[in-house]
């Protein structure tokens, strides 16, 4: 049969899988929330239908998606953590596999800090139609959704899998505020309704659909045509619904995001080659209102960006192992508006450019070859990536966006090696260099973020990321362990250099207004990351299973603010003085130690009952522009402990009862970076229902 994924990461990696299973059995939010007890990953949530997965520090832009071996990642990405990951529906997921740690030689441009690899759904091999209902809900946030999908084969040949569903969320209930460990106070978002507990700004409406054809003419032969599309409305950006110091009645809020992915694919595999081909089009779109009555003003700003991807891979035997060679190429092209609204007098007026400028596009493409190589106990796994990307934009007087007309050449290395020590014990280890070139969002966008307003900087060069790590990986009978530990140095590294208001650029009223503002400058020297991460698998009992993971981070880079003023402007601030502060700062927004523990009790009759703990320590190593994050509390993010229970009941493929108590005891809890507190004690549910 042949296999329709993502490529598999090599043995030497670090890595984990989420399966379906695990979806069933910890009902999770979105996409995001499912890597909560994942090693390595920490989920960050600026809005309660956005989410952003943290892998060795670092998230956003500087993390890798792919959906099916397609690039999501667009030249859009915002530095720090998006959204865009909440965009897949975690209905529709098979699995996840997490690849921590550089991987743009395998995998593509931005992948610094790790690789998101999300398998689909396939349909069902069995003769005839099959369909199959799935309600869901969650008390915290009043959840009521479900999902109806359809699996049908086509003849011997051909099968199909259709599926629509829908999602509606209200404000979200927490266990409460947290409260500053430095002067006890809460920080300044979300805010709260008057029971002190249902959080502001929250709640979300989404629906999805998709359809999937698979036809094999042949055992070793697979053609796939695909589409998925997620569309979500009415969904507030918490942080800034209300903004910290503003009304009550003011709000971001996102009034359209939608995805619509199309793709066509080609597999063909033998025992000994394996060719893959893909065309795919994506096209995502949001919409964004700001309104602010006290100024009877309503701006209203629409981005649409359109991707066409290609790529082709090849894996077949040599002298020398199996060899992968490749190419991969994806274009973006971007359309972009914004207008203002003066609601008093009912005039609306369109400004000269939008977040970004009108007509703006951006190629990603590389060629690529990986060799693995075993002999004995060893396997070695080598690949080199050399990349083309182009970024143009053009130039608008009136806002005073200079053009840009960029191209890099970047390239990236990987080698790494597993050696089986013994049949239970691996000692595996890797040096990876990867890269990352200054997309769009980083040369040219003009919006809010956590810190404050964040406005372009034409002039950036690339981010480089240069890193070592080691591992032993035990593996005897009903027991798994891993424990590594990694070193990564980052050139280049994109940081918030703080600006005076001087510097704003024209037509940016929002600048203007906002408390801070910064700009993205290369920082002068090298970023470091460091941590460890352990994970440990046991069976004692054959209907018992127990893991956990902990994961520990630490970064540093330069102090932007000690950076030479660029012609944009000087920094801001006293402790922006050339003269003045700490030479080194802590990275911004990496996670505290953290940590997980799951148990399950598997009864033979198909119940399963079981737990999940999660915690972390305070975070009080803050980066410069953390300090003006209304998301962090003063002095940093206060540590938290969160129990949850689970019960679910299977009964062959025909129903699945699932439960969850989340947050037992009704802790007032936080991931660090934030924008809203976790659940407060509620229930979830999930009941499916299959004519299998």
């Amino acid at each position: 049969m042949v296999r329709a994924s993502n490529p598999s990461p090599t043995p030497e990696r670090a890595q984990s899988t989420l399966r379906q299973a695990d979806i069933e059995k910890r009902l999770p939010r979105s996409a995001p929330d499912a890597l909560r007890f994942e090693p390595g990953v920490f989920v960050q949530q600026t809005a309660h239908a956005q989410g952003s997965a943290y892998i060795r520090g670092l998230t956003g832009q500087q993390t890798l998606l792919l959906f099916d071996g397609i690039r999501l990642n667009t030249s859009t990405y915002r530095q720090g953590p998006n959204q865009y990951f909440f965009l897949v529906d975690t209905a529709i997921i098979d699995s996840i596999e997490v690849v921590r740690g550089g991987g743009a030689t395998a995998y593509g441009a931005d992948a610094l800090g790790g690789v998101l690899l999300v398998n689909p759904l396939r349909p069902s091999p069995r003769e005839g139609v099959f369909p199959s209902l799935s309600l869901r809900g969650a008390t915290a946030d009043t959840e009521m959704g479900g999902r109806i999908q359809t699996h049908v084969s086509l003849g011997e040949k051909g099968r199909l899998l259709l599926g629509t569903g829908a999602r509606r969320a209200g404000l979200l209930r927490s266990g409460g505020p947290i409260y500053s460990f430095v002067d006890g106070k809460p920080p300044a978002v979300p805010r709260f309704a008057e029971d002190g507990k249902t959080q502001l700004g929250t709640g979300f409406v989404e629906n999805t659909a998709d359809i999937r054809w698979e036809y094999a003419p042949s055992p070793n032969t697979l053609w796939t045509l695909a589409s998925v599309g997620y569309w979500q409305s009415d969904a507030p950006r918490t942080d800034q619904c209300p903004p910290a110091l503003a009304r009550f009645d003011e709000c971001l809020r996102y009034e359209r995001q939608d995805r619509l992915l199309t793709y066509a694919t080609w597999r063909h595999q033998t025992p000994k080659h394996a060719m893959h081909a893909t065309l795919s089009w994506q096209h995502q779109y949001e919409q964004r209102r700001n309104d602010r009555p006290a100024s009877f003003v309503l701006q209203r700003d629409k981005d649409s960006i359109e991707t066409l991807g290609s790529s082709f891979t090849w894996t077949f035997p040599w002298r020398l192992g199996s060899l992968r060679v490749g190419a991969d190429a994806y274009v973006d092209f971007i359309h972009s508006t914004s207008s203002l609204r003066f609601t008093d007098v009912g005039v609306e007026r369109p400004l000269s450019r939008g977040q970004y400028v009108s007509g703006s596009s951006y190629v990603t493409s590389a060629a690529f070859a990986s060799n693995q190589w075993e002999y004995k106990t060893l396997s070695l796994n080598t690949g080199l990536r050399l990349g083309w990307q182009y970024a143009y934009a053009p130039g608008e007087t009136h806002s005073g966006s200079t053009a840009v007309n960029q191209s890099w050449w970047p390239w990236a290395a990987h080698v790494g090696a597993a050696w089986q020590l013994h049949p239970s014990l691996a000692l595996l280890a890797s040096v990876d260099r990867s890269f990352r070139a200054p997309n769009l969002d980083d040369l040219t966008a003009r919006q809010r973020t956590g810190p404050g307003f964040q406005f372009e900087n034409p002039h950036l060069k690339p981010e480089t990321s240069s890193s070592a790590e080691l591992g032993l990986r035990l593996r005897k009978n009903r027991l798994r362990a891993e424990v590594w530990g990694f070193a990564t140095r980052l050139d280049g590294l994109l940081l918030r250099m703080p600006r005076g208001a001087e510097a704003c650029p024209p037509q940016s009223p929002a600048c203007l207004a906002s408390n801070a503002r910064y700009q993205l400058v290369n920082a002068q020297g090298a970023s470091w990351l460091l941590g460890t991460e352990a994970m440990l698998r046991l069976s004692p009992l054959r209907p018992l299973s127990l893991q956990a993971s902990l994961s520990w981070v630490w970064g540093d880079s330069p102090n932007p603010a000690l950076q030479a003023a660029s012609s944009s402007g000087p920094p801001a601030g006293p402790s922006s003085s050339p003269s003045s502060g700490p030479r080194r700062m802590p990275l911004s927004r990496v996670p505290p130690l953290h940590g997980t523990v799951e148990a399950n009790w598997q009864f033979p009759f198909g119940l399963q009952l079981g737990g999940g703990f999660r915690w972390a320590l305070r975070q009080t190593r803050l980066a410069l522009n953390d300090f003006s994050d209304v998301r962090i509390p003063l002095g940093g993010t206060p540590g938290f402990a969160v129990v949850d229970l689970r019960a679910s009941y299977r009964f062959k493929e025909k129903l699945l009862l699932a439960l969850v108590l989340e947050n037992v005891f009704n802790s007032a809890y936080r991931y660090h970076g934030s924008s809203i507190n976790g659940p407060g004690r509620s229930l979830s549910f999930r009941v499916d229902l299959a004519a299998f």
